[in-house]
């Protein structure tokens, strides 16, 4: 899963088994990814190529493998200041400095139909977004993004939520880190949404930390 989230490549036995310096054979770890292919895990896009997630592979990781990833403290103190002062515009600030340090779209929801985002270049930047059909769908989707939004806007709590694929609203081709928090400043006082947005194959173990920090700071 790590390894394909890097390089966004086809992952082969072979690989793992120089990379990672397991004590067992690239036929043994074959025959693992064999298994995890008939549990629906894992596919072989075409013949003779590695294995990369499902749908249900990256739920599974997510599910178990997300915890111990911390922020630099450069990092956590660059969103302390773009978020000074917690006005709608120190907000867009901490937006675009959050798309900055991700490499992610970005977006603030002030409201259901009232939403702010930023970082799209970065969004279709991605591997995935080289086939022109995904880009118009993903354009499509940010054309109503308000809709979008409406949809998750109730279900988003105290804990970060994370969706892909057929549960996310934003696309089957992305996924979307999403937290809630109280804003109080000169223009905003109530409950707002902010979210990552990026490809499935997104680092969610920094993104979450990222998400999990906003939530702090604000």
């Amino acid at each position: 899963m790590e390894e394909y989230t890097k390089t966004a490549e086809p992952v082969g036995s072979k690989l793992i088994a120089a990379e990672k310096n397991f004590e067992v054979s690239s036929a043994t770890i074959r025959n693992e990814m064999a298994e995890l292919e008939r549990e629906g895990l894992i596919l072989q896009p075409h013949t003779s190529a590695g294995r990369v997630p499902t749908e249900k592979g990256y739920q599974y990781y997510i599910d178990n493998f997300l915890a111990g990833e911390k922020l630099s403290i450069k990092e956590r103190n660059d969103l302390e200041k773009a978020a000074a002062g917690e006005s709608r515009e120190s907000l867009k600030n901490l937006a675009k400095e959050l798309a900055e340090i991700s490499g992610l779209g970005v977006m603030v929801a002030f409201s259901k139909q009232d939403v702010y985002y930023t970082g799209l270049s970065n969004l279709f930047a991605q591997p995935e977004f080289y086939d022109r059909d995904a880009v118009y769908n993903m354009s499509s989707i940010i054309d109503h993004l308000d809709e979008a939004i409406a949809k998750v806007y109730d279900e988003v709590k105290g804990e970060v939520k994370i969706l892909i694929g057929k549960n996310n609203p934003f696309g089957r081709e992305c996924s979307v880190v999403l937290a809630k928090y109280w804003s109080v400043g000169e223009d905003t006082n109530r409950q707002q949404l902010i979210g990552i947005i990026g490809p499935m194959r997104m680092d969610y173990k920094r993104v979450v930390a990222l998400v999990s920090a906003i939530k702090e700071v604000l």
